[in-house]
């Protein structure tokens, strides 16, 4: 059922028991004013009766006074809301009221008569005939009855007019002030079925010129938000395929080039032994290339340690951080490194791995090389709800995070966009002279780790 028939039959309902309302108002009252007609008539004609049955008693020229009685009744006639009736001393009707022709077309059922009916006694007088007789006066409310269901019946058509034009006129304002709703369902189910184009028009009522401003806000946020999902998408794939390709070129560097750097030290070893007695100079030049060579190997290592740790694949996450934090005391023996794991790190996937342990590598490296840190604190934790928190924080010169626009940090910003791309949270806390803290936050991680 549409929002329009409900408030239509809402307002019908209202109307409907406001009618009740007041035609049982109308009801009560006619009833009041039928009991007080009844009673008022019913009081006068006694009183007229009185009088003439006590003149007629007091002057027996005129005859006896069921003959007075009669003669004055027909001359009276009908009396309004009663009937009177006169009885001999055989209990034989000698005199009955005219019936009355007020309102005879007019027929009210029988509920309303019962309703409205005062239900008077009658009202009865002896009088003397040649014999005793009786007068009696009964309270008959039946012309004002239906007098008063004529005025109903009128009214009844009046508010059946008003009625149907009131409910026809609701509905009609109603469709006109319900329009705008159409193109805003519309609107919505195509933001549903993923059309964020979609966009709503300019409304002249205010409220919903409101509704329709603040879902072109969402949609339009919507929108940007899916573009930032897609590139977060393009670059999650980007560096997947980068790590993938440092992968492949660490194993090429120590496959190929591993070899070739171990053939030429061990054909210099060789050299060097046989010619050390017979040729000395030659002996000295193939230490020289060993030594070359040893020098060659060292730093194709440590390139493809950068390339891709080993240790990672072999050892786990745990392991590989404990060798880079060793590496990074004997290399820069002013810093002091702490590591704290929590939980058990092992569970994770790959690219969660990767992913970790080069935004810890980062952040060590703008800890040296931009904080001038002397102190280090890495603190990786997973906790029982499967959320990993990572908080790394030195006591570095810091920065004023409000005014330097992280956008320009390379380093942040990958750290960011990497976050960003495992559904996480990334945040950093900075004051000059006070150090820096990166405080990240991923949720679900067991669960990213099973959709590799």
């Amino acid at each position: 059922m549409s929002l329009r028939l409900r408030l239509n039959l809402i307002i019908t309902l209202l109307m409907l028991l406001f009618m009740l309302a007041v035609g049982f108002i109308l009801i009560k009252s006619a009833k009041s004013a039928t009991q007080e007609s009844v009673e008022a008539a019913t009081h006068v004609t006694t009183q007229l009766l009185d009088a003439v049955i006590l003149s007629a008693s007091n002057s027996l020229d005129f005859g006896y006074s069921n003959g007075v009685m009669k003669r004055f009744l027909e001359q009276l006639g009908r009396v309004r809301s009663n009937e009177i009736y006169l009885y001999d001393y055989s209990n034989q009707v000698i005199y009955k009221s005219p019936t009355p022709e007020y309102r005879s077309d007019v027929k009210p059922p029988k509920w309303f008569n019962d309703l409205l009916d005062p239900k008077a006694e009658p009202v009865v007088r002896f009088i003397r005939l040649s014999k005793l007789g009786r007068l009696e006066v009964r309270p008959n409310p039946s012309g004002t009855i239906r007098e008063s269901w004529a005025k109903l019946q009128k009214l009844f058509w009046i508010w059946l007019g008003f009625f149907i034009a009131l409910n026809a006129g609701v509905y009609w304002v109603l469709g006109s002030l319900l329009k705008p709703l159409q193109p805003i369902l519309k609107t919505i189910n195509q933001l549903e079925q993923g059309d964020l184009r979609a966009r709503l028009p300019h409304f002249k009522s205010p409220e919903f010129e409101k509704i329709g401003h603040s879902l072109n806000r969402m949609a339009e946020s919507l929108a940007v938000e899916r573009e930032l999902e897609e590139s977060r998408q393009v670059t999650h794939l980007i560096q997947k395929h980068i790590e993938e390709e440092r992968r492949s070129l660490a194993r090429e560097l120590h496959d190929e080039l591993g070899q070739y750097v171990t053939a030429i030290k061990t054909f210099a070893v060789a050299i060097a032994s046989k010619t050390k007695e017979k040729a000395p100079e030659v002996e000295a030049s193939a230490q020289t290339i060993v030594a070359a060579a040893n020098h060659i190997y060292d730093g194709m290592h440590n390139i493809i340690k950068q390339l891709r740790p080993g240790s990672l694949d072999n050892l786990g996450l745990p392991e590989t951080l404990k060798d880079l934090v060793n590496s990074l005391q004997e290399q820069h023996q002013y810093l002091q490194v702490r590591l704290n794991l929590t939980g058990n790190l092992e569970v994770l996937g790959e690219t969660l791995n990767i992913n970790l342990y080069r935004m810890i590598q980062e952040s060590i490296n703008n800890a040296i090389k931009h904080a001038q840190a002397t102190t280090l604190d890495i603190n990786l934790k997973l906790n029982d709800e499967n959320a990993l928190e990572l908080v790394i924080k030195d006591n570095g010169k810091g920065m004023d995070i409000h005014a330097v626009d992280q956008t320009n940090h390379f380093g942040l910003l990958g750290i960011r966009e990497r976050v960003q791309g495992l559904h996480g949270r990334f945040s950093v806390e900075s004051e000059l002279g006070n150090g820096t803290e990166i405080i990240i936050k991923i949720p679900n991680v067991v669960k990213i780790g099973t959709q590799e």
